[in-house]
């Protein structure tokens, strides 16, 4: 199976420099209509739901400190591995991205907002609450299988 790593390695090298954040939220993405499209999760890391929308925390680790996202040289200690994706999985991403590549991040981050699987995990946290809750899987299929 690929890895988030993959993941973003695929996407900064495909389609350039971008903010962590953009990142993010593309792979959130990517990862919701792979469920949906795919029936399989694209990577095994979940996201949890941060103030700013979904992060992976494995993804945010490798990032850490950094606003704009360059390359994916900051990857290397994590060997990712493009070779890792399918074709479909290739497909799927590029699908997503393409699809969104032209929002600011801000702008992914208010849609993640208004959705379900992120505003169900935050619960009734207040604007802004640092937040640990894992967004389940399940709940991504469910909503965006619906609404996509």
């Amino acid at each position: 199976m690929a890895t988030v790593f993959d993941v973003a390695k695929y996407i900064l090298d495909k389609y350039g420099s971008m903010s962590a954040m953009k990142l993010q939220k593309l792979i959130f993405y990517s990862q919701a209509m792979s469920l949906v499209w795919d029936d399989v999760p694209l990577f095994e890391d979940d996201f949890e739901a941060w103030a700013k929308g979904p992060v992976c925390r494995a993804l945010f680790n490798s990032h850490k400190g950094k606003f704009m996202l360059h390359n994916s040289d900051f990857l290397a200690p994590y060997n990712p591995d493009i070779a890792n994706l399918t074709a479909e999985q290739r497909e799927t991403i590029d699908t997503v991205v393409v699809s969104l590549i032209d929002y600011p991040p801000y702008v992914l981050s208010e849609m993640v907002h208004h959705e379900k699987p992120w505003l169900d995990a935050r619960g009734d946290l207040p604007q802004g609450a640092h937040c640990e809750t894992i967004i389940p899987k399940s709940a991504m299929l469910e909503y965006y299988l619906e609404n996509w």
